[in-house]
C-alpha cells in the first residue's frame, strides 16, 4: 500500500532543515529566555533574533510580532481584546470563516452582547464587497475579520480592498492568515491590515507556535496573564525552540517561494486536469478551480458518488493510504457538514461526498496519478 499525504492544509511536514535548527536548540539553548543568567541571556537573544527575522518578511517593525501558541490563540488575542478593551460593537465577517474567528464571536455575542454581522457571499464563496461597505457605513466601532484563503476551498480574499474599506471607515482590520503566511508574500506597510493571525506547522514549522502580527500604537491588551513575557501581551515561557523552528521554516519557504509555488502549482493544475479527464461530473467546490483567484495549494472537490456510498469513501481512501480530509481538521471528530460548504453548495450537491485534497513540496505527479485511479474506482463501483 501506498502512503500519500494530501492533507497539507491541516498540517504540513517539517523541512529537515528545521528539524536540525530545533534539535541544536533542544540541545544548546535550553534556558529560560527570562533568567538573567547566560544561559537565560542567549534563548533570549535567540528569541528577538527570530523576532526580527520574521518582522522583516512583512516590513513591519520587531515590536509587532507577538509569539502564539498558533493561530486560534492569535484570532482570539486580536478579537477578544478589540471588543473588551477597545470599544469595538461590531463584528463584521463571514459564514466561512474558520471556527477560530466564528466561535470567538460568538462567545463575544454572549458575553459582551457585541453584534455579529455577516458579509454576503455569492456561490463560490466569495465576498460581497459592496455588501461590506454597506456593513461598514452603516456601523458603529467596527472590526472586520476575514480571513485571506479559506482553508476548506481556496477562495482568496482582496486583502488590499478590504483594508482600504476598513479604513475608509474607521474600521479595526483582523485577517486569519494561517493559510497564507509562507505561501504568499505580504507588504504591511503598504497594507493596512491591525492584526493578524499566523500558524508554523501551514509552513513546514513545528506545531504548538504561530504569531499575531500587532499594528503599532493598537491598543492590545493581554489574553493571557501572569508573566511578562511578550512585552506583557502573552504571559507564558516561551518555547524557543518551537520559535527557532518557525523562523526557519518561515525563511526557507519565503526563499524558495517562486519555485516551490510553480512547482506546488503544476501540481494542481495536473490534478485538476486528471479529475476532469477520469471522472467528468466532478464539481469543484467553491472557486478552487480558479488558479488565480484560489490558492495554488488546495483542491475541493464534490465527486460523482451515490449518497448511499459517501459515508465510506474518506474511510476507502485512508485503506489505501490516502490522507485527505473533507474539510478542516478542526472539525474531523465530527459528522456535521462542513459549514463552509454548507453555506455554498446546493441540496444537490451536498449529498454528494467532499473532499480537500491539499498540496506540498513533498507531494509528486506519480502520487496525484495513484489518488486518481482510486477515486476513478471507487466511483465505479458505485
Amino acid at each position: 500500500m501506498k502512503a500519500v499525504y494530501l492533507d497539507n492544509a491541516a498540517t504540513t511536514a517539517l523541512r529537515p532543515e528545521v528539524i536540525d535548527c530545533m534539535t541544536q536548540v533542544l540541545q544548546d539553548s535550553y534556558g529560560n529566555a527570562s533568567s538573567t543568567h547566560s544561559f537565560g541571556r542567549s534563548s533570549k537573544a535567540l528569541l528577538e533574533q527570530c523576532r526580527k527575522n520574521i518582522a522583516s518578511h512583512f516590513n513591519v517593525s520587531a515590536s509587532e510580532i507577538v509569539f502564539t501558541s498558533g493561530g486560534t490563540e492569535a484570532d482570539n488575542l486580536a478579537l477578544r481584546s478589540v471588543v473588551r478593551d477597545l470599544g469595538v460593537t461590531e463584528i463584521i465577517t463571514s459564514r466561512i470563516e474558520h471556527h477560530a474567528v466564528l466561535h470567538t464571536a460568538e462567545q463575544l455575542e454572549k458575553e459582551y452582547n457585541v453584534a455579529i454581522k455577516y458579509v454576503d457571499l455569492d456561490d463560490c464563496g466569495l465576498i460581497d464587497y459592496k455588501h461590506l461597505e454597506q456593513l461598514l457605513k452603516s456601523s458603529n466601532k467596527a472590526v472586520v475579520s476575514l480571513m485571506h484563503i479559506n482553508n476548506e476551498v481556496g477562495n482568496i480574499l482582496d486583502i488590499r480592498r478590504v483594508a482600504k474599506l476598513c479604513k475608509a471607515n474607521n474600521a479595526l482590520f483582523h485577517s486569519d492568515m494561517v493559510q497564507s503566511i509562507g505561501h504568499y508574500k505580504l507588504d504591511l506597510e503598504e497594507v493596512s491590515i491591525d492584526f493578524l493571525a499566523a500558524s508554523a506547522h501551514k509552513f513546514h514549522g513545528p506545531k504548538g507556535v504561530g504569531f499575531c502580527f500587532v499594528r503599532k500604537e493598537s491598543g492590545l491588551k493581554p489574553l493571557i496573564f501572569g508573566g511578562e513575557q511578550e512585552r506583557g501581551y502573552r504571559a507564558g515561557t516561551e518555547s524557543t525552540h518551537n520559535i527557532v523552528g518557525m523562523d526557519e521554516a518561515l525563511k526557507m519557504a519565503y526563499s524558495n517561494l517562486d519555485t516551490e509555488k510553480k512547482y506546488v502549482s503544476d501540481l494542481k493544475t495536473y490534478f485538476i486536469q486528471q479529475l476532469k479527464a477520469n471522472l467528468p461530473e466532478v464539481h469543484f467546490n467553491g472557486g478552487c478551480e480558479d488558479l488565480v483567484n484560489s490558492t495554488y495549494t488546495l483542491v475541493n472537490v464534490c465527486l460523482p458518488i451515490v449518497p448511499e456510498k459517501a459515508p465510506m469513501l474518506q474511510f476507502q481512501l485512508d485503506l489505501k493510504g490516502i490522507a485527505c480530509s473533507k474539510g478542516s481538521a478542526c472539525q474531523s471528530g465530527s459528522n456535521q457538514q462542513s459549514h463552509v460548504l454548507t453555506a455554498i453548495l446546493d441540496e444537490n450537491h451536498l449529498k454528494r461526498p467532499s473532499v480537500r485534497f491539499s498540496f506540498s513540496i513533498f507531494n509528486t505527479k506519480e502520487e496525484l496519478d495513484y489518488v486518481i485511479t482510486v477515486l476513478k474506482e471507487f466511483a465505479i463501483s458505485n
